[in-house]
């Protein structure tokens, strides 16, 4: 068992660093008060391979494995979850449109999402329900030149941002078996969006998509008819690991900055790192983030060998936002009332991950995934 990463890993991932300490964390509480994500800012980190960098080389990317990936996402989000977002959605939408997608199609958006040139979001959350993600409504029907679209999305991240969106849209029978896949640029007619207000994660931006009679062309569609649930799924098991390092990445720094506070705060005369109450919490926080770190790569190294990985995928999902929550509520406390103010980055970082416990999936989904892995079918509502 070897825990060493390669030097071509260290490589890339040092890359990713030095892009997130000069780039990003500087900037990453002003950033909030923007609407979107820098063009140039995608630009520059496609230029350096962080975009896709497990995507084939002939679609644009470096043909790395999963953990290069990851890497690459935590040492971006140490700097910015929120930018991380970018690298999460290239690896995730390049990977369906690289395996599903018609081959010219795919060279040409995901060569665009690799460069940072292009956003694809993920259109799946509709207004009846989020986590039911089988039983859809919006519709797609087979007409003599291709498809046409009715109904609305919702919960899209990067909604105003995005150029494009990989659609799931029902084209058979009630059920994941009537779901289809569909590649859909957002400069078609008859598509319409809104934005949503919400309390973290604001340059990342949600909100609904609307289709009114949008006509897209056969070329359009990913996969066959029917199997496009099951696609994008597969999908998540891989993008709920590298989750699991975007918001670990935050609650790391944040404990370090609690660790360097604790020996330069002083109260009755001593450093506050020298009383138990302070450092007990803080070398809890430093074990569980350790195991949470261990278990999302132990998840992608899972996926590069090939073998199953849904369960462990799960439990990055449900246990490393949570932890990384509460680790930095601990760290916020400890700062005292500096840590209760705006002026300090552990209150924007508490409302960012907190995102990340509702959407791709909320903690009691993943748990019922990972009941039914271990005894099958009876673990599965009516």
């Amino acid at each position: 068992m070897d825990f060493a990463f390669t030097e071509d890993q260290e490589q890339i991932g040092a890359t990713a660093r030095r892009f997130a300490d000069e780039k990003l964390a500087p900037f990453y509480q002003a950033r909030e008060k923007e609407t979107s994500i820098s063009r140039d800012l995608m630009r520059e980190m496609g230029s350096l391979g962080l975009i896709g960098v497990d995507l084939p080389e002939a679609f644009g990317g470096l043909s790395s494995d999963s953990i290069t990936a990851g890497l690459v996402m935590e040492n971006i989000a140490s700097g910015d979850m929120n930018v991380a977002y970018v690298q999460l959605l290239g690896s995730l939408m390049g990977s369906i449109l690289c395996r599903y997608a018609p081959r010219e199609l795919a060279k040409e958006v995901v060569g665009d999402i690799c460069a940072g040139k292009s956003l694809v979001a993920l259109g799946l959350t509709e207004p009846r329900g989020g986590s039911d993600a089988g039983n859809l409504i919006l519709k797609a029907e087979r007409d003599n030149k291709g498809y046409v679209l009715n109904g609305e999305k919702t919960s899209i991240s990067l909604v105003a941002q995005a150029d494009s969106i990989i659609l799931l849209a029902r084209t058979g029978n009630a059920g994941a078996s009537g779901v289809t896949g569909f590649f859909v640029p957002f400069d078609l007619p008859g598509i319409s969006r809104t934005t949503f207000t919400d309390l973290g994660s604001k340059i990342i931006g949600r909100g609904s998509v609307f289709f009114d009679n949008v006509r897209i062309p056969a070329e359009y569609k990913i996969g066959d008819e029917g199997a496009g649930f099951r696609q994008v799924m597969q999908g998540f098991d891989y993008s709920r690991a590298l989750i699991g390092l975007q918001v670990l990445a935050p609650a790391w720094e944040s404990l370090q900055e609690t660790w360097k506070y604790a020996t330069e705060r002083k109260a009755f005369g001593h450093p506050i790192a020298k009383f138990q109450g302070v450092t007990e919490p803080l070398a809890e926080a430093e074990t569980l983030l350790t195991a949470c770190r261990l278990l999302c790569y132990r998840t992608l190294w899972l996926r590069d060998q090939q073998k199953p990985h849904t369960s462990e995928a799960a439990m990055c999902k449900w246990w490393v936002p949570k932890t990384s929550f509460e680790t930095i509520h601990r760290c916020l406390l400890t700062h005292g009332h500096g840590g209760w103010s705006m002026d300090l980055p552990h209150q924007q970082r508490l409302r960012d991950v907190m995102g990340l416990q509702i959407g791709d999936g909320t903690e009691q989904i993943q748990k019922m995934i990972i009941a039914r892995e271990r005894v099958g079918r009876v673990a599965v509502p009516y």
